[in-house]
């Protein structure tokens, strides 16, 4: 009889994943109650429930106190050297990369945005070359949605002799192209950059509830580093998120 249900129950849970794919119940929405879905597909409510435990641990779907369950798929956004091109950036007058990529895949982006001048941790000090124990940088945190969804967190830090006193301390997504695209109108367009990928680790517990997951969840970390044709690090931008949503791409020559 176990071996019965456990099949049941995943069975149940392949079947909503895959209506989930095919747009069905399109990410953003939520779910029908679990006794609608029980006679839906002929099974107990409590497997319905298990199949939900099951999706909600694989990140496609996500209970919401008071609203029900949110479909919360996506398919895994493509991190390559190429969304950072400037014509990509600024597609269609979209705020960054991420806003581009959200547009891409029908939903609506949603940036919430704050900033501050603040002590660097002592690493992003040494690569952009600052004293440590001063308010020098400016650092500009981001919550990153897709249709409510939260995707990403991320938090860019810049040298206040650059940074001071522009568009990169409003506290919103004004910024067409992004970040980038305003450190060039500054006059640091940057000609290169360096990233490092920690593909999978555990969040902090204001990286949880930040990114709405629960802290068994896997995260992927993206500190990303953009130099200017003079070899100065004009931004350290450190990026959070969910590792299923990810997905690292490069090219590169080989001698």
């Amino acid at each position: 009889m176990a071996t019965t249900e456990r099949h049941g129950f995943r069975d149940i849970a392949a079947r909503i994943r895959e209506e989930i794919i095919d747009g069905r119940y399109p990410t953003g929405s939520v779910l029908p109650a679990e006794p609608e879905l029980a006679e839906r597909y002929g099974a107990s409510r409590s497997l319905v429930n298990r199949a939900m435990q099951v999706l909600a641990a694989e990140g496609i779907v996500r209970p919401q106190q008071g609203r029900g369950t949110m479909v919360t798929w996506l398919p895994p956004m493509l991190h390559s050297p190429a969304r950072y091109d400037r014509a990509t950036r600024e597609n269609q007058g979209a705020r960054g990369a991420f806003d581009a990529e959200v547009r891409a895949l029908g939903l609506e982006p949603k940036h919430e945005i704050t900033t501050e001048r603040a002590e660097p941790p002592a690493d992003v000090a040494e690569t952009l070359g600052v004293p440590t124990g001063e308010a020098n940088c400016l650092v500009r945190r981001r919550r990153l949605l897709a249709s409510d969804i939260p995707v990403r967190i991320n938090e860019s830090w810049f040298p206040l002799d650059i940074a001071e006193g522009t568009v990169l301390e409003e506290e919103g997504p004004v910024i067409v192209g992004g970040v980038k695209s305003a450190l060039a109108e500054l006059g640091y367009p940057q000609t290169s950059a360096r990233e490092r990928i920690t593909p999978s680790r555990l969040p902090t517990d204001a990286e949880a509830r930040a990114l709405e997951i629960s802290p068994e969840r896997t995260v992927t970390e993206i500190t990303h580093v953009g130099m200017t044709a003079e070899g100065r690090a004009v931004e350290v931008t450190i990026t959070v998120a969910p590792a299923h949503y990810i997905t690292a791409q490069y090219e590169f020559p080989l001698a």
